[in-house]
């Protein structure tokens, strides 16, 4: 492989717009916090939008869809696709309360609806655990990723004719250097623009980056003989082209060897809890961190809901398939490669022309900066707005917040930096997370609809994974989805039962909670009894069938697609008119009601 001038220009040409955007917005980010985090609320939904699904596009996904190809066909992608159950919620259940709520971050909501010592305590901590430990976390697995693709592409890379460096008494490899390096680019921007350049630049490098997985989705169809040679090149393991796992014991199972197959516990355990019992960056029940952030951020409550809807539908329904197809087109050009997350590099490297090539490491890029800047921004809200001006200095002026803001960005990039060189096995860093989240999910949601809830639940809920977390593995040596179950109902025990210990928030902070975002519902009947002047919600019924709309939407769609692609016209056909028909029932449905009713 040879890149040549013209892929360096692409590159270059990439870059420059990039900077360029972080410069333009750069003054108007400098007014105010709000302005810096959250664009003055006045980001328009289909920038808000993209700007979610753009942050979800890291570099380490289509590799991570490949592996999972590799290993269970077109079904395996159901350990992800399940949170569309989650997200989908967030669309019609949240997105206007997280608007309406008129805070900066979603640990600040701690400080509008608990009191006292315990709010007080979980809003630092949460800062610390969530913006700094997890955040440092998540971009390091982007950045392993980052490094797996200059591998794969620059073998015998060096820097000023080093391979390996020592800072610290830290080792760096010459690629981690260059993944530094592209840290740095990412900390300029966004340091100088805030989330309103991130956003922009979210936006184009989502285009590009979409635009570049199709291509190539194209180009390795068109190497293997197009469906017909797919199919034919696959054929003694056709199981990777079914849509649906197995579940063990079925009819099925015994003929379809090789495919994803699901035990009852895992299935219960994907289908039926993960998804709104576990915390997870961009999945987060209920919404919250990056996806709160440009819910927060948007126009309005309506606006708030067409850019969630909006997420999950390019995040499910559109993203997956040109990696899906070059993920099986990789099982036919790379059989016997033990590293199938490799794969897709290596198609990019074998198969691009000049040109084409710089277009397609331009879109690495962009999926990388667009996932790295949105997690500094959003990192560094958390510490600025959650624990540097509340605990440490308060009463600065907005310039100075914003200076300091700019300043953090870039000791986020460093420590994530350090992070990566402590790590080896990503996958196992992501079910750690999952399974050290899980019950906390409960907590995120219904603290939005039950009154009792207090800080001390969702403290509780934080911390009640790690009392068993290492028993049931390095004990018993459990599976994942074993213990995550296990986890859920034992740290839902252990809530609930804190919850009815303990007080709840004082009386003036519920009811200035309820008169702030007058969520409705049977769980704040008792506040709202004593304020009869406030509103609540209303229309929960018309919501429940506008989020089952919303599931059928996206699922009926991304199959429809996947069959459309698979040459099945009338399969296709159904299930585009199925996902057509709930999407007339959702604008039905919010129509009727008249959207000033519902969100506002």
């Amino acid at each position: 492989m040879h890149i040549h001038l013209i892929d360096w220009i692409v590159i270059g040409f990439f870059l420059l717009i990039s900077i360029s955007i972080g410069m333009y917005m750069s003054r108007r980010a400098s007014r105010s916090t709000s302005d810096f985090f959250l664009t003055g609320r006045n980001l328009p939904w289909y920038v808000a939008g993209t700007s979610m699904v753009a942050t979800t596009f890291a570099a380490d996904t289509p590799l991570a869809v490949t592996e999972l190809v590799a290993q269970s066909g077109i079904s395996g992608n159901w350990l992800w696709w399940n949170m569309l159950f989650g997200g989908m919620l967030t669309v019609f259940f949240f997105a206007r309360l997280w608007r309406r709520a008129n805070i900066m971050t979603d640990a600040e909501f701690v400080s509008i609806r608990y009191s006292g010592k315990p709010a007080r305590f979980l809003r630092g901590f949460r800062a610390v655990y969530i913006g700094i430990f997890m955040n440092a976390i998540v971009m390091a697995w982007v950045n392993l990723a980052m490094v797996k693709i200059l591998q794969v592409m620059f073998p015998g890379l060096t820097v000023f004719g080093y391979s390996h460096f020592t800072f610290l008494g830290i080792g760096f490899s010459a690629h981690l250097v260059v993944v530094g390096a592209m840290m740095a680019f990412v900390a300029l921007y966004s340091s100088l623009s805030g989330l309103w350049g991130v956003s922009i630049t979210d936006t184009f490098q989502f285009v590009i980056a979409m635009g570049g997985s199709i291509i190539l989705a194209f180009v390795a169809l068109g190497h293997v003989g197009g469906i017909h040679g797919l199919r034919e090149g696959l054929a003694e393991v056709d199981w990777v082209f079914d849509f649906f796992p197995v579940v063990e014991g079925g009819e099925r199972a015994v003929s379809a060897t090789g495919m994803l197959h699901m035990s009852v516990v895992a299935l219960v355990a994907y289908l039926g809890v993960q998804w709104w019992a576990s915390w997870y960056p961009g999945a987060e029940p209920g919404g919250g961190g990056y996806v709160a952030q440009r819910m927060m951020s948007a126009k309005d409550e309506k606006h708030s809901l067409l850019a969630t809807l909006w997420f999950q539908i390019a995040h499910f329904a559109i993203r997956p398939w040109p990696w899906i197809i070059v993920a099986l087109a990789a099982l036919v050009m790379y059989p016997h490669e033990a590293d199938k997350g490799a794969t897709y590099v290596m198609v990019i490297r074998d198969l691009l022309p000049t040109g084409l090539l710089g277009l397609l490491l331009a879109a690495f890029f962009a999926a990388y900066m667009s996932t790295m800047a949105s997690q500094t921004v959003w990192g560094t809200s958390y510490i600025i707005n959650d624990l540097f001006r509340p605990f440490i200095r308060p009463g600065g002026s907005e310039k100075y917040y914003v200076k300091i803001s700019r300043i953090t960005t870039f000791i986020l990039m460093l420590l994530s930096l350090i992070v990566t060189t402590r790590f080896e096995m990503i996958s196992d860093a992501w079910r750690f997370i999952l399974a050290c989240s899980g019950g906390i999910g409960l907590v995120l949601l219904l603290r939005w609809f039950w009154w009792r809830i207090n800080a001390w639940s969702e403290i509780a809920a934080m911390l009640a994974p790690y009392a068993i977390y290492p028993i049931l593995v390095f004990h018993f040596g459990l599976s994942y989805e074993t213990t995550l179950l296990i986890i859920v109902a034992w740290s839902t025990i252990v809530w609930l039962t804190v919850t009815f210990l303990t007080k709840p928030a004082d009386k003036s902070t519920l009811e200035s909670f309820y008169k702030k975002v007058h969520p409705g519902g049977p769980g704040w009947k008792p506040v709202a009894d004593q304020l009869p002047e406030i509103q609540g919600d209303t229309g929960y019924k018309s919501l429940f069938v506008s989020y089952i709309a919303g599931c059928i939407l996206v699922l009926f769609s991304l199959f429809g697609i996947g069959k459309l692609i698979f040459a099945e016209y009338i399969t296709a056909a159904i299930y585009l008119v199925l996902a057509a028909g709930a999407g007339a029932v959702i604008y039905y449905k919010l129509s009727r009601t008249g959207w000033d009713k519902v969100i506002s």
